[in-house]
């Protein structure tokens, strides 16, 4: 052994020693690095997800790996994944997560246990020994300020008021991804609905789109209908939008929209409610949304198909307006 290697792997057992740690923990895990242990964990975890979306940001966040392959943002544990797995220390761990605490609470809160799982995969591989140092009961929660309560079911959206402009800047893109999202945007639909769309479900001579009951979030087939732009945008596809999950998601960060896909739902809601006079149950039909109210859903046995076209035509219209 060389005497700088020598001199690493006794600054690592000090480090170690200092964290609680079992310093022969280091001489016999040398190699394992942070990095090592996420990907295996990653890679183990990956047949229980539901979807892709999981996976990607499991990998963007952990591994700094992009679905399409192009630097991610959100590659905060570059400085942990050369780290000997054995000596991170809470030191390392506050290093990532203070940055985006309060400006990225929710990401910040998923990230921790994110890293608080590849560090007890480590554990269990006995590469690591002690606390762990991402945990958050009894550890963290007295080094960083408690976040507020998530309220689900909220998402960053556009006010639609500047829903036209950003359109208008969609389409100056030669992408997919812009194309998928001015899709989304046009049938206020689900980013799941538009990336799992097959050439099928299309119906180009009555313009309406049918989405199958096995891909609505409600169980039940929703029909679409689709504005003129909105079918020109199926022909030019072809009926399919071959994407990632989070390709739509990709595309507003670069281009610097401070909203989410799922978001622009709520812009088109707001626009229905404020500036037009279509009823409520049609805006909520055209949202595909459960009809809670068990009398009304009683009473309701169309899906006001045709009412609905003229609301997502007058919806494209004051999107596409010049």
């Amino acid at each position: 052994m060389s005497l700088a290697r020598a001199r690493e792997l006794a600054t690592a057992a000090r480090a170690a020693l200092a964290e609680g740690l079992d310093p022969r923990s280091v001489r016999k895990t040398a190699g394992a690095t942070f990095g090592k242990v996420a990907e295996a964990v990653v890679t183990s975890m990956a047949p229980s997800w539901r979807n892709e979306k999981h996976a990607a940001q499991w990998k963007m966040t952990l591994l700094g790996k992009a679905p399409d392959g192009e630097p991610t943002e959100m590659d905060y544990c570059a400085s942990l994944r050369p780290l000997d797995v054995a000596t991170i220390s809470v030191h390392d761990v506050l290093a990532v997560l203070q940055p985006i605490w309060r400006t990225k609470p929710e990401t910040a809160s998923r990230l921790r246990g994110r890293i608080e799982r590849v560090l007890d995969a480590a554990r269990a591989k006995d590469l690591r020994s002690g606390e762990n140092p991402a945990r958050w009961r009894g550890h963290l929660d007295q080094l960083l300020p408690r976040r507020e309560r998530l309220t689900r079911g909220h998402h960053r959206a556009m006010p639609y008021a500047a829903v036209p402009a950003f359109v208008k800047q969609l389409r100056e893109r030669q992408a997919m991804a812009a194309l998928a999202l001015e899709f989304t945007i046009l049938t206020a639909a689900r980013s799941g609905e538009v990336l799992g769309a097959e050439p099928g479900e299309f119906d180009s001579e009555a313009k309406v789109w049918t989405v199958p009951a096995g891909r609505m979030k409600a169980g039940r087939e929703h029909r679409v209908p689709l504005s003129d732009r909105a079918s020109q945008i199926v022909a030019e596809v072809g009926g399919r939008f071959d994407l990632s999950s989070m390709a739509m998601a990709m595309l507003l960060r670069r281009m610097d929209a401070d909203a989410t896909v799922h978001g622009f739902r709520s812009s088109f809601r707001d626009w229905a409610g404020n500036e037009t006079h279509f009823p409520r149950d049609v805006c909520e039909a055209a949202l595909a949304h459960t009809i809670e109210d068990a009398t009304e859903a009683a009473y309701r046995r169309s899906d006001a198909l045709e009412k609905r076209r003229g609301l997502m035509i007058a919806w494209a219209e004051y999107c596409c307006a010049p």
